[in-house]
Formats: structure tokens, C-alpha cells, sequence
């Protein structure tokens, strides 16, 4: 990974956050560290602090970690989550992909797994730990995925339309693989562009690679 990432725990156990903290410290890839016991804390520090990638636990003293991580991702869709928590529970899991994390790992697990998991996180990637069922990835095919904002609010055509300009595809193209007129493709994006509130298709297609609609 080429650029330096912020990272920050929440967890209400300073001693978690203390230890985590001290793997971290030595990765040539994190730019600093930054801590919260609290889901109030976590979704100020997220802001503030800029962070690229969270350490989110679950059971938090003011909530629930599923819900911050869905506060974060509502005003940083940039911001990377792990959720890192003892809940081996597979709505959990489902509830916590669904609100935008990029991963979940149990606190119990090796922790060089638990750094390469933040880092691969971090650079865009999805990781499910190894006691993490993959039938929770199957679980998760047949629901609908519950996008950040402004996402949320295109439509399942804008979307497959704005995934397709993401990779750089032109009008043209983009029009015959969807079978329509360039003229149609254009209206769509002008309604894109409107909801996403971006001026053109390259501030576009850098908001939905940075939201991962790519990956």
C-alpha cells in the first residue's frame, strides 16, 4: 500500500485498544493512530480525524458499533470499516456488511490476521475472518445491499450505469451494453451527477471507486 492510512480503534477495553494499538504502531502503512470507547467517540473521531480505516467493536457502552459504522460511512463513505468484536453471530455479520463494513474478524483471532485484515481493508478489500462462515456471503447475495448515502438514492439501473463509468467506460459503450441510446445513457447521468451532486463524470467515477461500487 503506497499511501499512509490513519487508523482508529473503538473499543470500550483500554487494554484492547492499548494492544492493538501497539501492533499498529510498527506498519510502515499506518500514518497514525487514533482511539474511541464510545460510538458518539468513534463517529466524532472518524470526522475530526480523518481516519482511512476503523477498527469497529460492536458492544459499545452509548450503542452499537453497527449503527456507528453506518453514521461514519453517512458522513466519510471514503472511510474504511473492520468490524473486530467477540460477536460470532451471523446476523451480526450480515447487519454489519449491509450498513457498508468491509470486513469482520473476531478479537480471538491470530493477530497478524488481524493486521493483514485492517490493511487489506484499507486498501479497498473485503475480509472475512477465518471462524466467519462463508455462508454468510451467500446469505448476503440474495439481499439487497444497503448502500451509504448519497448512493442510496440511485436507482438499480443508475447504478449498473455508474459502475460501468467507473471503469472508464465511454456513452457509446455503456449504451450498448444496456441496449439503449446514448441519448438515454446521458439522461441518466445527468440524473446521476445531480444525486450524487458531482459536476461531471470523472468526479463520478472517483466517488464510486472511493465507495468501492467498483470493486
Amino acid at each position: 500500500m503506497a499511501e499512509r492510512i490513519r487508523v482508529l480503534i473503538v473499543d470500550d477495553h483500554p487494554v484492547v485498544r492499548r494492544g492493538l494499538r501497539t501492533m499498529l504502531e510498527g506498519e510502515n502503512w499506518v500514518d497514525g493512530i487514533v482511539e474511541a470507547a464510545t460510538c458518539a467517540e468513534a463517529v466524532s473521531s472518524a470526522v475530526t480525524e480523518g481516519v482511512g480505516v476503523v477498527a469497529m467493536d460492536v458492544a459499545l457502552p452509548d450503542g452499537d458499533g453497527v449503527e456507528a459504522t453506518r453514521r461514519i460511512l453517512l458522513s466519510r463513505p471514503e472511510t474504511r470499516v473492520l468490524m473486530l468484536t467477540m460477536a460470532d453471530d451471523e446476523d451480526v455479520v450480515n447487519r454489519s456488511l449491509r450498513a457498508g463494513a468491509r470486513g469482520y474478524v473476531l478479537k480471538d483471532t491470530d493477530p497478524d490476521v488481524i493486521i493483514d485484515a485492517l490493511r487489506t481493508v484499507a486498501g479497498g478489500g473485503l475480509v472475512l475472518g477465518p471462524r466467519v462462515g462463508p455462508q454468510v456471503l451467500t446469505t448476503l447475495q440474495r439481499q439487497p445491499v444497503e448502500l451509504p448515502p448519497p448512493f442510496d438514492r440511485l436507482t438499480t439501473r443508475e447504478r449498473d450505469i455508474l459502475r460501468h463509468l467507473a471503469t472508464g467506460e465511454t456513452n457509446a459503450r455503456i449504451a450498448r451494453h444496456f441496449g439503449l441510446s446514448e441519448k438515454t445513457v446521458r439522461n441518466q447521468l445527468s440524473a446521476v451527477f445531480a444525486k450524487l451532486g458531482v459536476a461531471d463524470r470523472v468526479q463520478a467515477a472517483l466517488l464510486a471507486r472511493d465507495a468501492g461500487l467498483t470493486g
